[in-house]
């Protein structure tokens, strides 16, 4: 990433300093929320590209990502709920009203909590993440190793390698950043995280997808590795954007970063139909 056109910068919030970047494109806000033990960057070939230059990118790390500070009260912040009461705090922090969700994986469960709860949210898109409430998780994901590492307090160097690889696709190269990120995320979320899911404290993000009058995006990669996308078509959905549910041939987990050539036009037509 070469990042000449964003600006970088950190706003203060009850959740942390929270680090941030901007694509600065004239047309309405768009927030990206990364996955779990990432960060901001993995959306960079989006806010660099003419998406970027369109509309007002805006890619953040989490509390406990990234560049941004450790959650003050990891209690507080680190599960979905509280992810989603940090992005709002992001956005309102920055002065945004409205905006478009973009959520990846964790990301995306938080985009859904936002759907229900800021006003502000025009639309949103997930992927790698199913709209599932406490109930369905069986269903929604598909057994996997790395499903344990995504609960666990700490990662090995060899873990965190293993993990970044396994978000990104088989085969993609891991860039040393996308390393860096696993090794930098506080560990104490993810724990806490599951706390929160097993109580059922967050909101069902299928009851969201079945209710909310927002347009909602969904896509996935065909060759999704924890996602079930089976149960993603068996959701009733209220307002699925498109009639259907996107799967995409030959890709994974993140087809952010895996192919920006196919999920950035279709991320274009998205925003230009929701805004």
């Amino acid at each position: 990433m070469d990042g000449d056109q964003l600006t970088a910068g950190m706003v203060e919030t009850a959740h942390g300093r929270l680090s941030y970047l901007d694509s600065g494109g004239a047309g309405p806000a768009v927030l990206f929320i990364h996955g779990n033990s990432s960060c901001k960057e993995i959306f960079g070939r989006q806010l660099e590209s003419e998406i970027g230059r369109r509309y007002r990118c805006i890619a953040f790390d989490l509390p406990g990502h990234g560049q941004s500070s450790d959650a003050p009260d990891p209690q507080k912040t680190y599960s979905i709920h509280g992810f989603a009461d940090a992005a709002i705090a992001f956005a309102e922090a920055l002065g945004v009203e409205r905006a478009v969700l973009i959520g990846w994986s964790l990301g995306g469960h938080a985009a859904l909590e936002m759907m229900a709860r800021w006003p502000g949210t025009v639309a949103a898109w997930i992927t790698g993440t199913p709209p599932a409430g406490a109930a369905d998780m069986g269903d929604a994901f598909l057994p996997s190793d790395h499903m344990a590492l995504t609960f666990a307090e700490s990662f090995t160097p060899e873990q965190a390698e293993l993990y970044a690889q396994e978000t990104v696709g088989e085969g993609v190269p891991v860039e040393p950043w996308m390393v860096a990120g696993c090794q930098r995320a506080d560990g104490r979320f993810r724990p806490l995280m599951l706390k929160s899911v097993a109580a059922g404290l967050d909101l069902d993000g299928r009851e969201i997808a079945t209710t909310s009058p927002l347009p909602l995006a969904v896509v996935s990669g065909a060759d999704e590795p924890f996602v079930n996308n089976v149960f993603l078509e068996s959701v009733n959905y209220r307002n699925l954007w498109d009639g259907k549910v996107h799967v995409l041939e030959g890709l994974a987990h993140n087809p952010f970063w895996q192919a920006p050539e196919r999920i950035n036009p279709l991320l274009s037509r998205f925003l230009a139909e929701v805004t």
